[in-house]
């Protein structure tokens, strides 16, 4: 199951900028150097470099959602710069070991115990050639400083191996409530129903047979209104479960026509990407049959720049203004990784345009 990081993606990117911004600030007013109030040249261009690289990831996870591999890029550009400004600050107050426990804290909040643990052995191993070459007077501050850090890499390491946990447990129990909840309705609602409609088609069998076949006519047409009431009570339970809104402006139940339709499709690819392209179309057909009130319809695909093309067009209600795009559609084409758009111009009738990949991602 894949898990959503964006909102703490975004968390971490903001403290990066406020460490950075905090770095820069102690290193600039530090008492306990020869000069405050001042920076090495290279030490601020390190530090301003530092805050370039903060404000542009936080840019970037505001506009995208991080992916493994940016994560662990940023991990170890994060790694890179406390390295490098522990060595350029080597005083007993260097700011380096905030920089570490923060790349110590990202990887805890989004990895597990392992990866955390890692960056903490090596910024611990860092200073190791620090201590060896240190000053005998300066040598036991750098012995306690990787110490320090070795506590806050296995308490972050520890915390986020729980929080993990905690939440892998709570994915469980989610989904199982779910399931019984599932469960609990198709029990008590949609398997009654079909119950009904068992026994009301062998009611209607039995008036044939006996030749009541006026009676069993009413009966079949009480069977069809029966039918579309739990249609529309599983079509809105379905939407539900999805998170659609079930008052869409176009989801017009009794407006089913049967326009003419045109179907061109000529496309070259795999089967899977094929069979998606097919139930597209398909439900393209059937939500312009349901809603469209159209006395024609096309649906053309074809290969175009790399990409599979989708037109859909009607000459019925259309969509309005602020209406969105069909769930049913939309979700597959998301789920595919392509795009949708409506057409939104003067022409009459509802419009589509869909891009799909031509590799399944």
């Amino acid at each position: 199951m894949t898990v959503d990081y964006r909102d703490l993606d975004r968390n971490i990117a903001r403290t990066r900028i406020v460490v950075s911004l905090v770095g820069l600030l102690s290193i600039y007013v530090d008492p306990t150097i020869d000069e405050p109030f001042s920076i090495e040249r290279d030490l601020l261009i390190v530090l301003v470099l530092h805050l370039v690289y903060a404000v542009a990831i936080y840019r970037q996870v505001r506009r995208i959602a991080v992916n493994p591999r940016f994560a662990f890029t940023t991990a170890v550009l994060d790694v890179l710069f406390a390295t490098v400004i522990s060595l350029l600050t080597e005083g007993p107050t260097s700011p380096g070991q905030i920089f570490f426990a923060f790349a110590i804290m990202s990887v805890g909040c989004r990895s597990g115990f392992r990866a955390t643990l890692f960056v903490t052995a090596y910024g611990v191993l860092l200073y190791a050639p620090l201590i060896v070459t240190s000053p005998p007077a300066e040598r036991w501050a750098y012995v306690m400083r990787p110490v320090y850090l070795a506590i806050i890499g296995y308490l972050f390491s520890f915390l986020g191996e729980q929080r993990l946990t905690f939440e892998t447990r709570l994915r469980k129990l989610d989904a199982i409530a779910q399931r019984q909840t599932i469960a609990r309705s198709l029990h008590d609602g949609f398997l009654q129903a079909l119950a009904t409609v068992n026994l009301r088609l062998k009611t209607g069998c039995e008036l044939l047979q006996s030749g009541r076949s006026a009676e069993a006519l009413a009966e079949l047409r009480g069977l069809e209104s029966g039918l579309a009431l739990e249609y529309d009570d599983i079509r809105a339970y379905v939407r539900k479960l999805a998170d659609v809104d079930a008052t869409e402006q176009n989801d017009r139940r009794d407006s089913a026509s049967d326009p003419q339709f045109r179907v061109e499709a000529e496309v070259v690819a795999s089967a899977s990407v094929v069979e998606q392209t097919l139930r597209i179309m398909l439900e393209a057909l059937r939500n312009t049959r349901r809603h469209a009130l159209a006395e024609a319809a096309a649906i053309r695909a074809s290969n175009e720049d790399g990409k599979i093309r989708i037109l859909i067009d009607d000459n019925g209600v259309g969509f309005s203004k602020t209406a969105a795009a069909p769930w049913s559609i939309a979700s597959r084409v998301a789920q595919f990784g392509g795009r949708l758009e409506i057409a939104r111009d003067d022409r009459r009738g509802a419009h589509l345009e869909i891009e799909l990949p031509m590799a399944e991602g």
